[in-house]
């Protein structure tokens, strides 16, 4: 760094810069828990998650999967198989039939977002058909459900330990929020034959919309797999040829499976990239009733190719209330729940989960950004580039935060260093005006005060005497001033030497000032003479206090050293305005033609000017 640059720098300024930086987070920080902002703050940060997504989502960032396909029981299957069957649910059987179906072209795998729930005694063995087709292949997967249902209502049920997932947790992810007391248990003849049960259990946010979705959920201490991640492990495990019953989350808050590094909240949710709107434009939708039309040989126009394709079977009408709301939906707009099943499982396949920056890295980026602004403002004189520096900072930086979701998958908060930039900008706008109040008081100060005795000089003196001048011819008043001369200046300095010159000028000055009122003006003369201006003062008590003033300089013990004193004496001259005239010139000479009469008869007193009948004439 150029070491000019450094000389340059205040350090006052930057101690001010400092501080008002601290001020800042300070005054953000205490208003936040004061007002109780926190709340506020999540959920307008939520929604600034939210833009960034859709915008993603408008300009097609994110592919979504063509192997992915919703299998979906639409407002048109659900009229058409009510109409077919004569009520619902349906008998267990059709799905029986799907399944042995759908394999017959291999399928990756096939998940059914439903709830197999309560024995449907109508149609008699249609729930153990259902049950011996999922375990009849090692790629189906269903669902259930927990709950913190009353045990008074449910009693908890007892889970085969086959179903649970072993997670190895050596991070501060503590699954509190994912934690459920009941279970809303599926058919026992399809919990008995498959291990390929996972849970279907969302998560939304304290706004409703749901951005989060968890991998894995505890019951009773015990881990499962959601339902997603269950089909994502079991897709992995054909991959890798392994088996991934049990998984890690490492003390960097990452789930590890395969060479997927996955992040994981504290609270165990994941958070996910959406890569499209609903109904049919992200995901092929292929509806229910036509694939029972061609299970019943029945002829239809399209031609479905399953192989390899991972299938997610779950409701897409508005009448079976499946639906979520998440943060790429417009007003009005909303996404069925098994939609977001199959986003989980594009994000674990792409490895495209979403990572919330850590409140270090907030910080820090705060910091940045507060520091750029707060330094611009302190140090530019013109206000233009400041507020353009601020708008920029805000701009640029919520631009930033879009490539790195973008590019990086990384959620940057905005709210917080956007606040703290315009609280930095205002604070050091506040801290250059009182730096420029000190600036401007200093170089006033040097402009009136004398640096030996901190007197005012000459010029604010004779300033002085015209303001007074003036005012006491506006409001008819009348002002005195007195003019002092130390006696035998010129031999003390001869005899103590220059220094101690100075300290009995210094010393007589702040005699001067301690027996002056307030409102009275003490001023340096010029060498060894000093003035004082007393306001609204008469003759009479101009005399009176010239009197006090020559006695106070005469009592007093002048201090040239430590060992050394001395006594002083003044000889002092007073005129009035208007009595002894009306310019500043009159006053000041017959004030010296005063003083000249003290130092002509013995010094040490107050004289006064001696002329004819009437004061000199105006010039």
């Amino acid at each position: 760094m150029n070491i000019k640059i450094l000389k340059n720098i205040n350090p006052l300024h930057a101690l001010l810069v400092v501080a008002s930086f601290l001020i800042a987070l300070t005054i953000i920080v205490l208003i936040f828990k004061t007002l109780d902002f926190s709340d506020l703050v999540t959920k307008t940060e939520n929604k600034t998650f939210d833009s960034r997504q859709a915008m993603l989502v408008k300009n097609h960032i994110k592919k979504p999967n063509k192997d992915i396909v919703i299998v979906a029981i639409d407002d048109a299957s659900y009229e058409y198989l009510t109409n077919k069957y004569g009520e619902w649910p349906l008998p267990r059987s059709v799905y029986a039939d799907l399944i042995h179906f759908l394999e017959k072209q291999e399928p990756a795998s096939i998940s059914f977002d439903l709830m197999f729930v309560s024995s449907l005694k109508s149609h008699g063995d249609a729930d153990n058909k259902l049950a011996k087709a999922m375990s009849a292949y090692d790629n189906i997967l269903t669902g259930m459900n927990f709950d913190d249902m009353s045990y008074e209502v449910r009693e908890p049920v007892n889970l085969p330990a086959r179903l649970q997932l072993t997670v190895n947790n050596r991070s501060k992810v503590d699954f509190e929020d994912l934690t459920f007391t009941n279970c809303r248990p599926i058919l026992s003849q399809i919990i008995n034959s498959t291990t390929k049960i996972g849970i279907l259990n969302i998560v939304r946010s304290s706004d409703g919309i749901v951005r989060e979705f968890p991998a894995a959920v505890k019951y009773q201490n015990d881990y499962y797999p959601n339902l997603a991640f269950l089909t994502a492990l079991t897709y992995q495990s054909k991959l890798d040829k392994k088996s991934y019953n049990e998984i890690s989350i490492d003390k960097n808050a990452n789930i590890i499976v395969s060479n997927k590094k996955i992040p994981v909240n504290r609270d165990g949710g994941l958070i996910l990239n959406w890569y499209g709107a609903s109904n049919g434009q992200t995901y092929e939708h292929i509806p229910l009733y036509k694939l029972v039309m061609l299970m019943n040989g029945e002829k239809i126009k399209e031609q479905y190719d399953f192989k390899n394709k991972i299938i997610f079977v779950g409701t897409t009408a508005t009448s079976m209330a499946d639906v979520k709301s998440v943060p790429i939906t417009g007003a009005g707009e909303t996404y069925p729940g098994v939609e977001i099943y199959a986003t989980f499982m594009n994000n674990f396949i792409d490895n495209n989960f979403i990572k919330r920056a850590t409140p270090l890295t907030n910080a820090l980026v705060t910091l940045l950004l507060i520091s750029l602004v707060g330094t611009v403002v302190l140090r530019t004189n013109s206000t233009p580039i400041a507020v353009s520096t601020a708008i920029v900072t805000v701009l640029g930086y919520t631009i930033f935060t879009y490539f790195a979701m973008m590019f990086g998958n990384l959620w940057l908060d905005i709210i917080i260093p956007v606040l703290s930039v315009i609280a930095i900008f205002v604070i050091a706008y506040i801290v250059k005006y009182v730096i420029k109040s000190r600036d401007f008081e200093h170089q006033y100060k040097l402009a009136t005060t004398d640096g030996l005795t901190e007197l005012y000089n000459h010029r604010y003196f004779q300033d002085q005497m015209r303001r007074q001048i003036a005012s006491c011819q506006r409001y008819k008043n009348e002002f005195s001033m007195i003019i002092v001369d130390i006696d035998h200046f010129k031999s003390f300095n001869d005899t103590y030497g220059h220094q101690a010159g100075d300290a009995v000028l210094r010393q007589v000055a702040q005699t001067l000032k301690n027996n002056s009122r307030s409102t009275d003006i003490v001023c340096r003369y010029g060498g060894e003479e000093m003035s004082i201006i007393l306001t609204n003062t008469d003759k009479e008590e101009a005399l009176i206090k010239a009197h006090n003033v020559c006695n106070a300089v005469a009592e007093r013990i002048f201090k040239l050293s430590a060992t050394q004193t001395v006594h002083v004496t003044i000889s002092v001259g007073v005129s009035t305005f208007p009595e002894d005239g009306e310019t500043p010139q009159q006053i000041i000479e017959i004030a010296d033609q005063g003083l000249y009469y003290a130092k002509e008869h013995g010094r040490n007193q107050v004289g006064l000017a001696i002329y004819n009948e009437n004061p000199p004439e105006n010039n």
